[in-house]
């Protein structure tokens, strides 16, 4: 079995599973966020009209909450949005509730490892497509709609089938230019955006054995454009180190076995790799930097859950350090303490010296809602990981999605940029 197929059979009491069965799943955590929690909120709402009513949460203790899509609040619907969770989460005995300006926030697929919400071995479900996250760590962690997430918090359990997997060998020496979002911007590529629909997205090879997390973090995060149903990577000595600094709570991590069948394998030999864009409007639409130094833009956003982690945000520095940004540059760190990580350590004057924005954690400008959206015919480097007609602003805007190595230089040009022209 691989180690999408192996958690899934411990999470449903059995010894063996494989692609393509079906049944419950127990589920080890839960997560809701501003948007897709009062969305939850509202099913159960409509099912108790219908007699079928939520008394108690599972265990409140496994369910945590996040505030990070929709502030600080936009405007009064987002504000009603926050004070609808926050009573729910009282009602119900939820603790975990990571609330915007109260102590340690931050976009939600940054909490749940930032904070070692999810473990090695367990299996993840929230409210928000891009949960493959944090597979990083060795978890089997997935995305579900509003109805399933209000399932969960009845039953603790989930039916599911069980994906097939596409193994992803990359393999080679890594340059110094390049980033994980190099590498998986050439993946979806080539690919496809629909190619690892309902599939499991598996990564292996010296490349990520010698990737710090952060940097793995990156890959499973952007199987979602690929349209996977999770992204996972086994976990390892670095797994056990990152998870340890963190917390002292007991996992069970897994392993696939050394016959796991895989629908797929796709080696990479990235020693060769050219850093890489994203052009409008698709994250399969790449491109080569050097090829788009042509194009001038109006702004750079390093931010999100793919781009603001502190390792990128120390990319970012290196290459900004004793230079002025050209263009409005904003830079989000995914999470307060990494926002406090980047004031304490002096990365943060680095970056207001260079002329840049910083903003409070959320996702905001990611997703096109608030705190810098973009107007029409404005053009954006962006460590995001969407590019779709209107994902950041106006439909007629456009986004680049790029390394942060790659926006940090764009932004010192005023142009797209290959760091290596720096």
């Amino acid at each position: 079995m691989t180690i999408t197929e192996k958690i899934l059979a411990r999470a449903s009491g059995k010894m063996k599973i494989q692609a393509g069965d079906v049944g419950f799943v127990r589920v080890d955590k839960v997560m809701m966020h501003d948007v897709s929690g009062p969305g939850v909120i509202k099913v159960l709402s409509e099912w108790e009209k219908k007699g079928k009513r939520l008394n108690h949460v599972w265990d409140p203790d496994r369910v945590w909450i996040a505030e990070d899509h929709f502030v600080p609040a936009a405007d009064k619907v987002s504000a009603e949005n926050i004070m609808t969770l926050s009573e729910w989460t009282k009602k119900f005995g939820i603790k975990q509730h990571f609330k915007y300006g109260l102590g340690q926030y931050g976009i939600c697929h940054t909490l749940s490892h930032e904070e070692a919400m999810v473990l090695p071995g367990e299996v993840y479900v929230a409210g928000d497509s891009h949960t493959n996250t944090t597979g990083a760590l060795g978890a089997f962690a997935a995305g579900l709609g509003h109805t399933d997430i209000a399932y969960v918090l009845m039953n603790g359990k989930i039916w599911l089938k069980v994906p097939e997997t596409i193994l992803f060998e990359i393999t080679g020496t890594k340059p110094d230019y390049l980033m994980a979002k190099d590498i998986i911007l050439n993946i979806i590529g080539d690919i496809g955006t629909d190619a690892a629909n309902y599939k499991a997205m598996q990564f292996s090879g010296n490349i990520v054995k010698e990737m710090s997390m952060d940097e793995r973090l990156t890959l499973t995060n952007m199987t979602t454009e690929a349209g996977a149903k999770n992204g996972i990577i086994e976990p390892d000595a670095m797994t056990e180190s990152y998870i340890r600094e963190r917390t002292t709570a007991p996992f069970s991590p897994l392993l696939g076995d050394p016959d796991a069948k895989f629908i797929d394998v796709l080696t990479y030999e990235i020693d060769k790799l050219e850093p890489t864009i994203a052009k409008p409007f698709s994250p399969g639409n790449i491109g080569v930097a050097r090829e788009l130094e042509t194009i001038e833009i109006d702004k750079v956003y390093i931010g999100s859950c793919t781009g603001a982690k502190f390792e990128d945000l120390q990319v970012v520095a290196r290459i900004l350090k004793g230079k002025r940004v050209k263009v409005r540059t904003e830079v989000v760190p995914a999470a307060q303490s990494i926002y406090l990580k980047a004031v304490r350590s002096g990365l943060a004057s680095v970056l207001v010296e260079a002329g840049v924005l910083i903003g409070p954690p959320t996702c905001g400008a990611c997703c096109g809602a608030h705190m810098g959206v973009l107007a029409e015919n404005e053009i954006c480097v962006s460590t995001t990981n969407r590019n779709f007609p209107g994902r950041m602003g106006h439909v007629k805007s456009q986004t680049y999605l790029a390394s942060p190595m790659v926006a940090a230089a764009s932004a010192l040009k005023g142009k797209i940029t290959d760091p290596r022209d720096i």
